[in-house]
């Protein structure tokens, strides 16, 4: 069974709003190496138009856009390439390597699960949520930047149990980010 692997940067203040983080390139490295792991992403749609408003390939001209540094194209090819599925009530299509899934979420989970390959990765904030509730993510790492955000949304708000994890690797950054992999205790 394929393992469905979750990554967020969070704010030592438990924030998890991507604007209130700059990942730098090394980080940027770590999260390709970690998609790269996958044989496909899982995205609820705001964190799918989200990476594809700012990571989809430019068209035929080939021009990046001016905010991303050379560095980032890494991890803009890793993403852009990966196979990706979308979970959305509201999207009528989606593009962009993507498939939507409908119907019963922990179903569709579990036959994503089952097929071969290394591994699923999720990102976001609400279908994560979610998916803890099912019990469904095998590992989880969370990226703890060296800021405290004072507001913003916040990791598994109404999680309606606890979730048990223990720590299984630990990797600091040159920039003080540390990031910590943990398993669910079964």
């Amino acid at each position: 069974m394929r393992p469905l692997r979750y990554s967020i940067n969070v704010t030592l203040d438990g924030c998890c709003d991507h604007q209130g983080m700059t990942p730098d390139e090394e980080m940027h490295r770590h999260a390709a190496e970690g998609i790269a792991r996958a044989d496909a992403l899982l995205f609820g749609r705001v964190t799918y138009q989200m990476m594809e408003s700012a990571f989809r390939e430019p068209g035929r001209t080939g021009v990046k856009p001016e905010w991303m540094d050379p560095w980032m194209m890494p991890f803009a090819r890793t993403i852009h390439a990966a196979k990706k599925y979308v979970v959305s009530g509201t999207l009528a299509q989606v593009d962009w390597n993507a498939e939507l899934v409908r119907g019963d979420l922990a179903q569709a989970v579990q036959q994503l699960k089952r097929e071969p390959g290394r591994g699923l990765f999720v990102g976001g904030v609400k279908l994560p949520l979610a998916l803890a509730e099912l019990g469904l993510i095998d590992e989880y790492e969370f990226i703890v930047q060296p800021r405290l955000a004072g507001r913003g949304p916040t990791l598994f708000a109404g999680l309606s149990k606890h979730v048990d994890l223990k720590l299984v690797s630990r990797l600091e950054f040159k920039s003080g980010a540390v990031a910590l992999r943990y398993e669910p205790r079964r």
